[in-house]
């Protein structure tokens, strides 16, 4: 018997060890608000079988007057999840311990399971996060005579409609020839936390992997940040760095927010911001999409195509996309995109997040927004790691309408960027360091060109053209096996599939001086050769 389980809810619940039952009782109200329900209407809390004696979740049980179902790592594991996590991937075999355990639970001991997947059981609400608890809410829907079985992976409710039913909702537009638009969950191969680093970590290797500038910081920056440590003893003060770089964008203080870099910007965007159906235009820094699903989101994804340069067409974006995010230029393509056509996505009641990070790597940052004050909803972050060798540091900083700034503040912990960080975001705002900068995006044209001439010299190599960047994109048929090549012989190129869009046969070089580039030319002659 499965009719009085029609209307019931049933929780799922991950906690780290010694959570609190107050702040796993205030997530499970929240999500309980968020699907329209009231705590009578919870049936069970499930969760991992070793977490399910904790004082926290027995405890939320015992005020819900529900019991706690615990699961195995193998049974939790065999139910396919929307959102999957790495952490909880790698810690017990799931992907999500909240969506796993929630949809185990609605679906019940007696109900049939088909292929691992938990028959009748529907997502209300993807997992949602706190500091220390995850949780998620499913509920039972009894199959009429006939009907074929639902998949937990496509009957997940999400803005008003089941992804994966026949048919996109009606506000969708079709995909354009200029870009495939990809609204469903992704559980695809894409390592979205894989960075150039890891390229280089633990190896010597000459690294055209990382898109941090060589040779710096210069002496003077070191010199003003090792001054900064003898004022460790007091709390950071941003003031005089939030002025600078207001100054510098001719902005009011209001609209500018100091970050520890610019992926703290993502995660406060992710985590502050009222977003129900956030896009991402891909290829792109795999952050924004990472730390939005991490905060519990689906993402949609716009996938611009190499055939149309990975230019931008605004209308391949959906109407009612509520958050875009969009990188320019754009990292891994190295394309700029014309500023009006950004501007074009820019709607009321849209949040637009135009990522800059190497806007001064180029001559004149011509296509910027960020002194822009007439676009609604626009966010322009920025980082200082990139140019000027900060990425150990962690500084950056956002620009938006204060309201935006507001809200984002109020989601970072307190002091979140450090002294030393603080006094090189101040320092790098000076005209003379302005000047450098500039002086160093004209020497990186320079440099590019060397590099994309000697490429052109290769049939087999194919770069993405009109590279605006500090790096270049390149296609090669089987670059995963020559990128192992070119590390045998000491040099390390940036992998191309882990980002959405692209394919093992891509690699993103990074731009550097013109003797680099010409010995790794050579390494490149070998490693095709070699392949031939």
């Amino acid at each position: 018997m499965v009719s009085d389980r029609g209307a019931s809810a049933h929780l799922g619940v991950g906690a780290r060890p010694g959570t609190p039952v107050e702040d796993v009782l205030a997530l499970v109200d929240a999500v309980l608000r968020e699907a329209g329900l009231a705590r009578t209407d919870v049936r069970s809390l499930g969760t991992l079988d070793a977490r399910a004696a904790e004082p926290g979740l027995t405890g939320a049980a015992g005020v819900l007057g529900v019991p706690v179902r615990g699961f195995t790592a193998e049974e939790l594991a065999a139910v396919p999840v929307p959102h999957p996590s790495e952490l909880p991937l790698t810690a017990t075999g799931t992907g999500s311990v909240a969506e796993a355990a929630a949809l185990l639970a609605a679906s019940g001991a007696s109900v049939p399971t088909l292929a691992g997947t938990a028959v009748g059981a529907v997502l209300l609400v993807p997992k949602r996060k706190n500091a220390r608890v995850t949780c998620a809410l499913a509920a039972y829907v009894p199959l009429r005579p006939n009907e074929g079985a639902p998949d937990v992976r496509l009957l997940h409710r999400t803005h008003g409609y089941i992804a994966g039913e026949s048919g996109s909702p009606p506000t969708i537009p079709t995909p354009h020839t200029t870009a495939a638009m990809d609204m469903h969950t992704h559980t695809d191969a894409h390592d979205l936390r894989h960075h150039g680093d890891a390229e280089v970590r633990d190896e010597k290797l000459i690294d055209l992997a990382v898109n941090v500038r060589t040779n710096t910081p210069p002496d003077w920056l070191r010199e003003r940040i090792a001054d900064s440590l003898t004022g460790l003893a007091a709390y950071p003060d941003d003031r005089a760095a939030r002025a600078a770089v207001a100054e510098r964008h001719d902005l009011p203080s209001n609209r500018v927010l100091l970050t520890a870099g610019a992926a703290e910007a993502f995660v406060l965007i992710a985590r502050a911001l009222p977003v129900r159906r956030p896009v991402v235009v891909h290829p792109q820094f795999t952050e924004p999409e990472a730390a939005l699903r991490d905060a519990g989101h689906e993402v949609g994804r716009v996938l611009l195509r190499e055939a149309d340069g990975f230019r931008l067409d605004p209308a391949a974006v959906p109407e009612d996309a509520d958050l875009v995010v969009i990188g320019n230029p754009t990292n891994p393509t190295s394309v700029l995109h014309p500023a009006e056509s950004i501007v074009a996505l820019a709607r009321p009641g849209r949040i637009l997040v135009v990522d800059e990070a190497f806007m001064d790597a180029v001559p004149g940052e011509r296509e910027s927004l960020a002194g822009r004050t007439d676009v609604p909803g626009l966010v322009v972050l920025r980082s200082l790691t990139k140019t000027w060798g900060l990425a150990g540091l962690r500084i950056g900083y956002a620009l938006a309408e204060p309201e935006t700034i507001a809200a984002l503040e109020r989601a970072q912990p307190l002091w979140p960027v450090s002294t030393p960080a603080l006094v090189a975001a101040e320092a790098c705002m000076s005209r003379a360091a302005l000047a450098e900068a500039e002086h160093a995006a004209h020497r990186i044209g320079v440099e590019r060109a060397h590099l994309l001439a000697g490429l052109a010299e290769f049939d087999e190599v194919r770069a993405v053209e009109g590279a605006e960047g500090p790096f270049v994109l390149l296609w090669i048929d089987g670059a995963d096996a020559v990128r192992e090549r070119l590390r045998s012989l000491g040099f390390a190129a940036r992998r191309g599939d882990t980002f959405p869009g692209l394919d093992r046969n891509w690699l993103r070089l990074a731009v550097r001086d013109r003797a680099t580039t010409n010995r790794f030319l050579q390494a490149l002659d070998q490693a095709l050769l070699i392949g031939g």
